[in-house]
Parts: structure tokens; C-alpha cells; sequence
């Protein structure tokens, strides 16, 4: 049987520890700090971000059933014009974060490749939040990248 990325990376745990250590990154980059420094983030953000890595990765849905959608990601990163520099900076954080916490050398070119990918991908139309529509399914990422989603 073929392992998910999320498998590979170590589960929840070594999400949530890369989740931490991007965020510690971001907060002390000035550059960085500012997506992150306005009213309204969430308290458990860390957590609940890596929930989000994980059901991407191929691990269990926790954050679509009980965190949020798809939906709710993309109107959250949507509207708020074009930022390539901060993109590329938060980018190489989060590549620094996955050495700070060693994940497998295997799964770090694919995790790197999902994290510009989704990076990319938010910002690439600069559509509002109204135009977002309900009911988007989290993008799935594998080892060979994005994932074809099954119809039902």
C-alpha cells in the first residue's frame, strides 16, 4: 500500500510542530509578521492550520468536519491584491520551518511544491470573497502533487 504524504511527513504531530515553527518564522519576519498581525486571528490558528496540511495530505478530515471548508480558506486569502514578495518570503519561511523541525528529506521537495502550489493558487485570481463559490473541496497533495479528485 502506497503511503500519503501525510503518512510519510509523520501524522498530525510533525504537522502541527511545522505549523508552529512557520508561524514562529513568519512572526519574526517583518516582512512576514503582517498577514499575521491584524484583528480576528484565530487563537488555535496553528492547530488548525496543520488539521488543514493534513486533510490536504491525505490524512483524516478533521478540519472539514469541524474547522471550516475549502470555501472559508480561499475567501480568507482572496481580496487583498497582489503581494508576490511577501508569497516568495513566506514561501522560504516555510521551507526553513521544515528543516527547524527535520521532516523526513523525502517528503520536503513535495511539501515545498504543495506550499508554493497553494500559495500561488489563492493569490492567483484577484477575485472577491463574494465570487468565491460554497461547497469547494480541499485540494488534495500527494508525492506526485496535486491529487485528481473523485466524483460522487
Amino acid at each position: 500500500m502506497t503511503r500519503t504524504l501525510y503518512e510519510a511527513v509523520g501524522g498530525y504531530d510533525a504537522l502541527l510542530a511545522l505549523s508552529h515553527a512557520w508561524h514562529r518564522r513568519c512572526m519574526a519576519d517583518p516582512l512576514a509578521s503582517h498577514p499575521f498581525s491584524h484583528p480576528g486571528q484565530h487563537p488555535q490558528h496553528s492547530e488548525r492550520l496543520a488539521a488543514y496540511w493534513a486533510e490536504a495530505l491525505g490524512g483524516p478530515t478533521d478540519y472539514t468536519d469541524g474547522m471550516g471548508d475549502e470555501t472559508s480558506v480561499v475567501r480568507m486569502h482572496v481580496g487583498n491584491g497582489r503581494h508576490d514578495e511577501l508569497n516568495e518570503r513566506c514561501i522560504a519561511l516555510f521551507s526553513e520551518a521544515m528543516a527547524d523541525v527535520e521532516l523526513p528529506p523525502e517528503t520536503r521537495g513535495p511539501l515545498a511544491d504543495y506550499f508554493r502550489w497553494s500559495t500561488e493558487s489563492m493569490m492567483a485570481d484577484e477575485q472577491s470573497r463574494e465570487d468565491i463559490p460554497d461547497g469547494l473541496p480541499v485540494p488534495k497533495w500527494g508525492f506526485d502533487g496535486l491529487q485528481q479528485v473523485k466524483e460522487s
